[in-house]
């Protein structure tokens, strides 16, 4: 077990003063990752990376060859798949990774079948996970605490790799990955990521799935980010400030029409009413932020349209037979991202590189 030094013996105030800077390398491990935490994160070569390895296993996964060479690059791995909120996609996709990569795993999926339920404190649950797995993969309510769990392995005996499957309404940072790659492959062949105009529409107040993928287009050149939603779920300041930093263009608006023809990509969300505190997001009519099938005419030839899945009203379910409707192909994507970080973490890519040469051969 390798150990990420970085993280060893800094408190806990040092350590959220270091991801407030944003210290890319405080979150590698000898140029790979090793916790998988926040989006800010990555930089533009690792995103280069982690899709260049995700479409080589894609492609090795084709062949029943390629797919018993890939059962049995990580068997010597175990899993812990911590969900202590809802998820299907997520969940399933990185358990079909685990599959595809021979990882043994194991899961809670509901804490009152852990010993939470008779008072242990989610830490120490997850301390006792870290005895018996090589790695967690967690998803939690509480927003900031894979960073935390991070910190407190790291300075345990056994300080394994953590993976942010989705933190409160801050973080998503596999989503983004999986977005990008999706964004990439849409665009292969008009130049990549770089120039485009992507909308957000939505609830993206309290889309942590937007925060991410938004943070990581600040990577790509004159990218102009689109944020369309009703005042009350308009997006925070915290990803405004972050644009204006460095200087990227965005416009706020709340005409879902007008915006439509205007750019390359849109990201549909839903209302996230489960971080409600009364109704008040229920008693909004956001009919006006749904894409229909009539909608299609004002979309752009080339244009594609992304959601996170699950969605509710906000696609019209006659839209998913459009070739711009690329939701279903960013779900299969997600296990192909996901298995490539975990490559990474545990310095397996270049068996990859070396099985794809001889195949391509």
């Amino acid at each position: 077990m390798y150990r990420n030094n970085s993280l060893k013996k800094i408190g806990w105030q040092d350590f959220q003063k270091l991801r407030l800077e944003e210290k890319g390398p405080f979150y590698q491990w000898k140029g790979r990752p090793y916790h998988v935490l926040i989006a800010q994160q990555f930089d533009r070569a690792m995103l280069e990376r982690i899709c260049e390895l995700a479409t080589k296993i894609r492609r090795i996964g084709k062949t029943k060859g390629g797919l018993l060479f890939l059962k049995d690059l990580l068997p010597d791995k175990r899993a812990m798949l911590y969900f202590a909120q809802p998820s299907t996609r997520t969940f399933l996709s990185f358990y079909s990774a685990c599959q595809i990569l021979g990882i043994q795993t194991a899961e809670v999926r509901d804490t009152a079948t852990s010993s939470e339920i008779k008072g242990e404190s989610p830490e120490d649950s997850v301390r006792t996970f870290s005895s018996y797995f090589d790695f967690i993969i967690m998803r939690h309510p509480m927003g900031g605490f894979a960073e935390r769990i991070a910190w407190v392995l790291s300075n345990g005996d056994r300080p394994v790799p953590v993976i942010n499957a989705g933190s409160g309404k801050d973080q998503h940072p596999t989503q983004a990955l999986l977005d990008i790659y999706t964004l990439q492959r849409s665009f292969e062949n008009r130049g990549g990521i770089e120039g485009k105009k992507i909308a957000f529409v939505g609830d993206l107040a309290r889309g942590r799935t937007v925060r991410s993928l938004s943070n990581l287009l600040l990577l790509y050149p004159d990218v102009k980010q689109y944020f369309v939603a009703p005042k009350s779920l308009q997006i925070g300041q915290d990803t405004l400030d972050a644009l204006e930093k460095v200087g990227s263009e965005y416009e706020i608006c709340d005409d879902f029409e007008k915006t439509i023809p205007e750019v390359d990509a849109i990201y549909m969300t839903r209302i996230q009413d489960e971080w409600d505190t009364t109704e008040e997001s229920r008693l909004l009519d956001t009919s006006k932020y749904h894409f229909t099938a009539e909608h299609l005419n004002l979309l752009k030839p080339d244009a594609v349209l992304l959601h996170p899945l699950p969605r509710r009203k906000e696609i019209d379910i006659e839209v998913d037979s459009d070739s711009r409707a690329v939701y279903w192909r960013q779900v299969r994507n997600g296990m192909w991202i996901r298995g490539a970080l975990m490559l990474l973490i545990f310095n397996r890519a270049i068996d990859i590189d070396r099985y794809y040469e001889d195949m391509v051969v």
